[in-house]
């Protein structure tokens, strides 16, 4: 006898009694209807078991337990005998995923979206989850401005009850802003307001950054710093009432009107200190930039409390908590501030803790972290250990929290996370000339050496002009106190018959150690001593000044260069600082003992200034001078050189120099260079720390000893750079074009380096 128990029992909200059986007990289960499910994973839902006596209740049970698991559409309990049968109807599978018509967003993406509301292939069908995920797709076009999109979604059944889901996709353009008003301004020009937005009207670079493009997060960014330009310049009640955001019918156009309170301009009548300071009250006062008289700035208020409890923290006073209080004098549109100081209880550091260095060594990190455990808290050796790893040039990412110990009131953690990135360096250099068509060079250098924060490189150079072969090793830390060690090996053979440069050939071996010393956290000074034999082969097309040369001193010489250099280096960054100066001085010395007897002295000086978030002031100045000692000559191939996209841009590498005119066209340097730069950077919105493009404006010229030093002879260019650490490595391109080129002069446009990382 078979019996049908609890039918369409979905609907009855499992609260209705159903007699249609006597209670049993139950000697079998068996499962009918399953296609892809397997029978343990019912049997591990059902909440009866073999042995159970089985009831109109405990049927009620089993049927909500298996629609409660999503798995099925249908539910129904049959009896036969003693057998409780359970036939189910399995909810069809998501078997395919397709997307006709989508330009806007990569597939992986919105696959990824899909799947956290609920639609992913493998996953079950659920037409409401499928109205989320319409909801979701939809949500991601309003997010890019296009707010015409539509999407119509289509499901197709499939054998193995399944199911394919089709989203078809018309985009449509991106709705773009027409019209931004500001209503209630009068003491700023609307311009001038609309100018601090980032969200704008189409322009000329909108189409790459997007802000003509309408976002809630970008306006309610604006705001904010609508109303910090205002604060910043006194009016104290400055409010925002309201935003409308309106879209046209054909959903192609967006309209922005703001409504704004200037309220009154409030100058700062009195400035207060209140409470503990900890540390000298002159001190404290020194660093509040906001005086009597002054017209309020928030910023500037800002700025006053930030320095005080920088102050603080560097003298262990972690969670030191300063505050403005202003009092307002409406009438006579005055504001009193008194700041109140509460350092805290001082703190000591108990822990610094390292991660993410994966390959870099623990040590490589630490010894350059100058806040020490189990001593008071400095804010200052905090910052600069940051900026010191930092510069170590082998990660993408540094970050430092201070968090404190759980349970006390005066210890922290350092917590410094690290972004490692590849630190190995493949440099290939590209260029083209009349008879060598393509010269190639390169270098291999590994900056960080199994992780040690050693350098190990290899120069390869196989240009017809110029064959190097080069080893270099350089060891940071050879002392624990920050002496360096490092060595150079080289074979170099030069043929300038393919260059502008005059004809000669020579060939140099050589090798030197070198030592550098730590004089502050970012001075240095260095010393080396080297050995190098060089021999010289001149021609019958060669210049008379390289003849005379080699017939004077011989085709082979050795010399001893002794180097000496001293370097300042306080930049923010590795790869794109913002701020900060690079300073080295540089002199090497061909000493007493060798053939050949010189000296070339060298200095740079590169500034950085930022101008705003995004824009970066980059000046940069670049001399030397040379000369022979002992009454001998300048070495010829010790001369210096200008022109490339390392040095003056738009000129062809090599070619600058009033020497060049000496003998014929043929450029024979100068023991005199200078070389200044001018870049105005401005960092990619979203690619701050990859790209950066700017313009620049270039001058330089190198001098013969028996040229007069003549400003005028300068030669300048300008144009266009970009810097890109792109996924095949560092790409470095100009486009430049000479201001004032004579003609022995050679231009060159389009000027790039090109080095791929491992």
């Amino acid at each position: 006898m078979k019996k049908s128990l609890l039918p369409a029992l979905i609907a009855g909200l499992f609260s209705l009694p159903a007699m249609a059986f006597q209670p049993f007990t139950v000697k079998d289960i068996r499962v009918e209807g399953i296609q892809r499910t397997e029978a343990g994973t019912v049997f591990s839902y059902l909440p009866v078991k073999v042995g159970d006596t089985l009831n109109d209740d405990k049927a009620a049970q089993a049927i909500k337990a298996l629609f409660a698991t999503g798995f099925f559409k249908d539910v129904r309990i049959d009896v036969e005998g003693n057998v409780m049968v359970v036939v189910l109807q399995e909810r069809p599978a998501i078997s395919s995923l397709n997307f006709v018509g989508m330009k806007e967003f990569e597939q992986e993406a919105i696959v990824k979206a899909l799947k956290e509301v609920g639609i992913a292939t493998g996953r079950i069908f659920d037409r409401s989850l499928l109205d989320k995920a319409e909801q979701e797709l939809k949500r991601q076009y309003l997010s890019r401005g296009k707010y015409a999109a539509q999407i119509t979604t289509t499901v197709t059944p499939l054998e193995r009850n399944r199911v394919g889901i089709n989203f078809n996709i018309v985009e449509g353009e991106a709705a773009k802003i027409r019209q931004i008003n500001i209503v209630g301004a009068k003491a700023f020009k609307e311009k001038e307001l609309l100018s601090l937005m980032e969200l704008t009207t189409p322009g000329w670079l909108t189409w790459y950054s997007k802000n003509d493009q309408y976002s809630r997060q970008k306006l309610t960014a604006d705001l904010e710093k609508l109303k910090s330009f205002y604060l910043d310049r006194g009016f104290l009640e400055f409010n925002v009432e309201s935003s409308q955001v309106s879209i046209s019918p054909d959903k192609q156009d967006v309209y922005i009107t703001l409504n704004v309170v200037e309220g009154e301009r409030y100058k700062v009548s009195s400035v207060k200190l209140a409470g503990d300071f900890s540390i000298p009250e002159e001190d404290v006062r020194k660093l509040v930039t906001i005086r009597p008289g002054d017209v309020f700035s928030r910023e500037r208020l800002n700025n006053s409390t930030k320095a005080i409890s920088d102050r603080l923290g560097t003298e262990g006073y972690a969670f030191a908590n300063v505050n403005a209080s202003p009092e307002i004098n409406r009438e006579k549109r005055l504001v009193d501030f008194t700041i109140f100081v509460d350092p805290g209880k001082r703190v000591y550091v108990r822990r610094v803790n390292v991660t993410g260095n994966t390959k870099t060594r623990d040590e490589v990190v630490r010894r350059e972290i100058r806040q020490m455990e189990s001593a008071w808290y400095n804010a200052d050796k905090v910052k600069n250990s940051k900026e010191r790893v930092d510069r170590l040039g082998f990660f993408t990412e540094v970050a430092v929290e201070t968090p404190p110990v759980p349970g006390t009131s005066d210890q922290l953690d350092v917590n410094m996370s690290v972004t490692e990135k590849a630190t190995g360096n493949l440099m290939l250099g590209v260029g083209t000339s009349s008879t060598d068509k393509i010269i190639l060079s390169g270098s291999i250098s590994q900056n960080n050496f199994l992780g040690s924060g050693n350098n190990v490189s290899i120069q390869v150079n196989s240009s017809k002009s110029n064959r190097t072969y080069a080893l270099s090793y350089t060891n940071p830390y050879f002392t624990p106190d920050g002496v360096s060690q490092g060595f150079d090996i080289y074979h170099r053979t030069v043929d300038t018959s393919s260059t502008d440069i005059a004809y000669y050939k020579s060939k140099s071996t050589g090798g030197g150690i070198r030592f550098g010393f730590p004089i502050s956290e970012t001075q240095s000074f260095s010393v080396g001593i080297a050995a190098d034999s060089t021999t010289i082969n001149v021609f019958d097309d060669s210049p008379t000044y390289y003849k005379r040369y080699v017939a004077k001193f011989g085709e082979t010489n050795t010399s001893f260069p002794l180097t000496l250099a001293w370097v300042n280096d306080s930049k923010n960054s590795f790869f794109f600082p913002t701020s900060g100066t690079y300073q080295r001085a540089g002199l090497e010395v061909g000493i007493p003992g060798g053939d050949l007897t010189y000296y070339r002295a060298n200095y740079q000086l590169q500034h950085f200034i930022p101008l705003s978030k995004r824009f970066t002031l980059m000046l940069n100045g670049d001399v030397g001078y040379a000369k022979g000692l002992g009454g001998k000559e300048l070495p010829f191939f010790k001369n210096y050189y200008a022109g490339g996209v390392n040095s003056v841009r738009g000129y062809k590498a090599s070619t600058l120099g009033t020497a060049g005119t000496i003998e014929g066209e043929d450029r024979l340097g100068g023991n005199r260079k200078v070389v200044g730069n001018a870049e105005l950077l401005w960092s990619l919105p979203g690619f701050e720390n990859s790209a950066r493009v700017g313009l620049f404006f270039d001058a330089g010229q190198v001098y013969a000893s028996g040229d007069k030093f003549d400003l005028g002879e300068l030669r300048y260019s300008t144009g266009v750079t970009a810097a890109w650490l792109s996924p095949v490595g560092p790409l470095k391109f100009s486009i430049g074009a000479p201001l004032n080129k004579k003609s022995t002069d050679e231009a060159e446009t389009f000027q790039f380096q090109l080095g791929t990382t491992f």
